[in-house]
């Protein structure tokens, strides 16, 4: 092989899949599961239990003719409509939406005190609530509300919004799975976040001259496919992945973005060691992907072997963890704290920061 073609390999990687120590934090928990005789209480606590909660209302006023929203579906209410709601002129459709936020408030305080009884989460001082609810005033509101049952009862948990939009967060979190050597002579990173409606990949910049902390790290560009409408199969869920990193690639070396021999990914379910996914994964696009003969890293690596003049790399971990990992620079004044991702189901992860960090 003629010297321009050979491509050099770095130290081994020292953070693997679903990795419980990090760069910067130890995982202490993730995708708890807990269950009562209703099923999993996090459920309780998820985007589609809020909508339940609201049509649970709107049904009982329509029997008597009072639904101040109208004929539409709840289903059909975008964020945005519940957020004029809530700030609009309408006292009636405005204390309608304060109910549901109410009930899911308390819904959301207690699956967050359940998960303080666990060892994982015993001793965490602060939580960070992500996911796409959060990033509405609905949401924000029933984030602030839920805080103050918990305060009120006299738990001194802070609970508060992520820093990000819940889909930079995604992909910001990467970083923190990239062991620091790595971050020499690059300015930038591959991240994607898989989720059962949605991937999303981008190129997440460091910007280490601004912050060495990583907190002034931000996507510099990203793409989102919606799986869902094109219900594609497993093989070509990937095919399609690998391309859409391939353009990122591409991209980054046209604007000299020096591209570091990584892609960090973050997926819903338990994450085993060798980055097959041991459960979780039902919802994800056009097939098993908790089959023992499916590796979506070795996958990648098979389509993308080499990044710039390195071999690549891929670290998967849980998605929950990631989104929370993206707020590892504003979490330095606690030593214990956790994040929660409103969605589809209620995501989860806790982490202690290591000393010096």
């Amino acid at each position: 092989m003629a010297k321009s073609e050979a491509k050099t390999r770095p130290a081994e990687l020292t953070i693997g899949h679903g990795a419980s120590e990090l760069s910067s934090v130890s995982v202490d928990s993730y995708n708890l599961e807990l269950r009562d005789k209703d099923g999993f209480i996090g459920d309780r606590a998820s985007k589609r239990a809020f909508v339940d909660k609201l049509e649970d209302l709107r049904s009982r006023l329509q029997k008597v003719d009072a639904d101040p929203i109208g004929d539409v579906a709840t289903e059909d209410i975008s964020k945005k409509q519940l957020d004029q709601h809530v700030m609009g002129k309408d006292a009636g459709a405005a204390a309608l939406i304060h109910g549901a936020i109410e009930e899911f408030a308390g819904e959301l305080a207690e699956v967050i005190r359940r998960f303080m009884r666990t060892k994982g989460w015993g001793g965490v001082e602060r939580i960070a609530a992500g996911g796409g609810f959060k990033e509405s005033r609905v949401g924000e509101l029933a984030i602030a509300r839920a805080k103050v049952i918990l305060n009120a009862a006299g738990s001194e948990v802070d609970l508060q919004p992520i820093h990000h939009h819940p889909d930079e967060a995604g992909l910001i979190g990467a970083i923190h799975l990239v062991p620091a050597w790595m971050f020499a002579g690059h300015d930038a990173i591959l991240a994607v976040d898989i989720g059962g409606s949605n991937i999303r990949v981008g190129v997440v910049k460091l910007n280490l001259k601004k912050a060495a902390d990583l907190s002034e790290a931000e996507v510099w560009k990203s793409d989102l496919w919606r799986h869902a409408d094109d219900s594609p199969s497993r093989t070509d869920a990937v095919k399609k992945l690998v391309k859409i990193l391939k353009d990122h690639i591409n991209q980054a070396d046209k604007a000299e973005l020096k591209l570091a021999p990584f892609i960090g990914i973050g997926c819903p379910g338990l994450i085993e060691p060798d980055g097959r996914i041991e459960r979780g994964g039902q919802n994800l696009p056009g097939g098993n992907w908790e089959s023992e003969s499916f590796n979506l890293a070795a996958a990648l690596i098979k389509a993308i072997p080499a990044i710039g003049d390195h071999e690549t790399f891929v670290v998967i971990h849980n998605d929950a963890v990631v989104q929370g990992l993206a707020e590892v620079p504003f979490m330095q004044d606690v030593k214990t704290w956790g994040v929660v991702t409103i969605g589809t189901g209620l995501g989860n992860a806790s982490f202690t920061n290591k000393a010096g960090k």
